[in-house]
């Protein structure tokens, strides 16, 4: 279904500003550890020099096997939202939703006309190509996404481009996949005009340092890194870059892969707790992610769990979702996961 309606939700409600003090924090979806030895790191920072992004940016772009002009660096996958809306000016653009919401709302401050594709929870959140008019030309979607978890199979992605259009792929939360570089495999010439916004905050716990970037064609780099400030991206998220792809790389990285099997365990012992609720109604959807969508059909969720401690992220903030829905963070700790089973069972 799509939908040229007003912005309706609140677009610009995040999970960080859900939590009430004293209260258990599955609204936010960020690891709770920065990487290991990175304090040591920022604290020998030079932060008189103006920063000087050459080497992060080169140590991106050998992680994904692109020339450097395919880089930009961005402070957070947010502000690439708004360097596309500003740098390429769509005369319409399509989100795919329930969606994050950043991009919508980019795009709508830019005065960019904007179009909801709106996917159906009885199908698994999957998206129909189809279902996207042929007109729009800047398309958006996340890879795995939020807040659902599905994972938009290559096919997908492919029938979804064309000449003439920029298909723009949320991967803020692709650090989480077992292989989060499969999209470096795709044929560009099967998928031309792929624009990938990729975040480093989630798994690695530095929301605060505000570490994106965007890998594109080189004309798109360009035109985004003209409507960006001199110097975006600050020393300290910089710093981020360089301590995790530069010397140490090997090491680090496995280290993100002990992160990704802590959630990935501790996400099978909540759905198997959820599964194993005794009655309870509540519907579940999980992908390759630390977070899963859950929905009540008759009580508001997130006001029930708050009443026992929890908070966790409410969803009808997101077009196509409405306060039965909530949002829950997978804590790589199974017992934070059990004390929001332990809230379902009390408000069952």
């Amino acid at each position: 279904m799509t939908s040229l309606s007003g912005p309706g939700p609140d677009l610009r409600s995040h999970g960080d500003t859900q939590v009430p003090p004293g209260a258990l924090d599955l609204a936010v979806n960020v690891h709770p550890d920065p990487p290991p030895g990175l304090a040591e790191r920022l604290a020998r920072l030079d932060v008189v020099a103006y920063p000087d992004g050459a080497r992060a940016r080169a140590l991106l772009a050998a992680r994904h096997g692109v020339p450097v002009e395919h880089v930009l660096l961005v402070n957070g996958a947010a502000e690439a939202f708004h360097a596309l809306a500003h740098g390429l000016r769509p005369s319409l653009a399509a989100c795919v939703h329930p969606s994050f919401t950043a991009p919508e709302a980019a795009l709508r401050a830019a005065g960019v006309p904007v179009l909801r594709v709106l996917r159906d929870a009885r199908d698994g959140f999957a998206l129909d190509p189809s279902t996207v008019p042929a007109r729009a030309d800047l398309v958006v979607l996340g890879r795995p996404d939020n807040p659902t978890g599905h994972v938009a199979p290559p096919d997908v992605l492919a029938r979804l481009a064309r000449p003439g259009r920029r298909l723009v792929v949320d991967e803020a939360f692709a650090e989480h996949a077992v292989d989060p570089l499969e999209l470096d495999r795709l044929d560009r010439a099967a998928v031309p005009g792929l624009v990938r916004v990729r975040s480093l905050t989630k798994v690695w716990g530095v929301a605060g340092l505000r570490v994106g970037y965007v890998l594109a064609e080189p004309d798109v780099v360009a035109r985004l890194a003209a409507v960006l400030q001199p110097w975006p991206v600050n020393v300290a998220a910089l710093a981020v870059v360089e301590h995790l792809f530069g010397d140490g790389a090997e090491r680090l990285e496995a280290e993100r892969r002990l992160r990704v099997a802590a959630v990935d365990t501790a996400r099978a012992a909540l759905l198997a707790g959820l599964r194993d609720l005794p009655g309870s109604p509540v519907e579940v959807h999980a992908g390759p992610v630390n977070y899963v969508l859950l929905r009540h059909p008759s009580l508001d969720l997130r006001e029930t769990l708050l009443a026992h401690g929890v908070a966790v992220r409410r969803c009808d903030t997101f077009p196509g979702l409405d306060r039965s829905w909530v949002r829950v963070a997978v804590h790589p700790d199974p017992s934070v996961g059990r004390r929001l089973l332990d809230g379902l069972a009390a408000v069952r």
